[in-house]
């Protein structure tokens, strides 16, 4: 379903959706977040964000492509790029401020070392050469040097995507499987101590490319092979759910997530492949009609996702956590409904004051 602007209401409520389960799994003391996918699966929000990503990227382009030609989309996509360097920039200094105010105050310590404020104050020019050079990522700015990278192939992949889906994706495979023989090879301080291997998540990317591009039709679905494959898909996802429960509770090593594992792939495919289902179907949109405020977070995504960083360092750190038994969980989810608050006036705010801006640009540019 898409809207007047060819905008898709799902993919705009599933972003909303992401945007806010990152604040609080990124919360120490959320109780909602144990709730969200990681806890049931071996994969999390970070590759529904990355695939929305991509799928997103791709309908941009081929609306620029259809309306103004390549050149014009090829240049959107460069200035696309410095937003989100710009943003990484602004989230990693907003990270960085937070730190030093909360260790100027003596609280949340935890956090503190998590905004990696004092590796910051110990060599400020050092780290800010490699945080301006994309080496340091510092807390949630961690996702967004990969999109950087990715904004700047967008021109070159969504061609060859819209041709031939299967060799774009033996392609993608092709690097995700070297990935982090690729980055050793690169250089160990610029790329493999990132928190994502861009050489890995491009697969997560490439892929949402091929679902906003070629996605499966509802008669397929529907057709014998398509039921077979939601059936294998939807017993895939409960028997991950149940290693995840109940057989590997501890968290997993970083460098599954960090190199894109197997298991996470998989886990992910089946799972978008059952929700596809629900789209198919309607469902999503019905519920999206339902949810308009998490809609608009969804559609201000940049912008929900840098101040969404601030939101969980400022919420954690007034959530009381000396408090045990019920008061403590109160406290708790007292806090996650104030973080999720907070992210949906972000996003209304900015819909608001953006909105009239906007419409005034294209309107001037089409005079023009």
């Amino acid at each position: 379903m898409e809207s007047r602007q060819g905008r898709s209401v799902e993919v705009d409520f599933f972003r909303g959706v992401v945007l806010i389960v990152i604040v609080l799994d990124h919360m120490p003391g959320s109780v909602l977040s144990h709730l969200m996918l990681h806890a049931y699966a071996l994969c999390d929000s970070a590759e529904v964000f990355v695939f929305l990503g991509g799928y997103a990227s791709a309908a941009a382009y081929m609306a620029v492509l259809a309306r103004d030609g390549a050149p014009a989309a090829r240049a959107r996509f460069f200035r696309r790029c410095g937003e989100i360097y710009r943003a990484y920039l602004l989230t990693a200094l907003l990270t960085l401020l937070s730190g030093a105010l909360l260790a100027l105050l003596h609280l949340n310590h935890p956090m503190v070392d998590l905004t990696g404020w004092q590796p910051f104050a110990n060599h400020p020019m050092r780290t800010t050469f490699d945080i301006v050079l994309l080496r340091q990522q510092p807390y949630l700015s961690s996702v967004l040097p990969m999109y950087v990278i990715f904004a700047l192939f967008v021109p070159l992949v969504v061609p060859l995507v819209r041709r031939s889906p299967a060799a774009a994706l033996a392609c993608s495979l092709g690097i995700w499987w070297f990935a982090p023989l690729i980055a050793t090879m690169l250089s160990i301080a610029d790329v493999a101590g990132w928190a994502f291997n861009p050489f890995a998540w491009q697969l997560v990317f490439v892929l949402g490319m091929i679902g906003r591009l070629h996605p499966p039709t509802p008669a397929y679905l529907a057709s014998p092979a398509g039921r077979w494959l939601s059936r294998i898909a939807l017993a895939a996802v409960i028997g991950f759910a149940v290693v995840k429960l109940f057989i590997l509770v501890q968290p997993l090593p970083g460098a599954m997530k960090q190199h894109l594992s197997f298991v996470r792939v998989v886990n992910f495919v089946a799972i978008a492949w059952v929700v596809a289902q629900f789209v198919a179907r309607g469902s999503v949109a019905r519920l999206a009609q339902r949810l308009p405020a998490v809609v608009t977070v969804g559609r201000t995504g940049l912008v929900c996702f840098v101040g969404g960083t601030l939101i969980s360092l400022v919420v954690d750190t007034a959530t009381p956590h000396g408090w045990h038994g019920l008061a403590g969980f109160l406290a708790a989810l007292a806090g996650d409904f104030a973080a999720i608050a907070v992210m949906l006036a972000l996003a209304k705010t900015w819909r608001n004051w953006r909105g009239p801006h906007t419409r005034a640009a294209v309107q001037g540019a089409r005079a023009g």
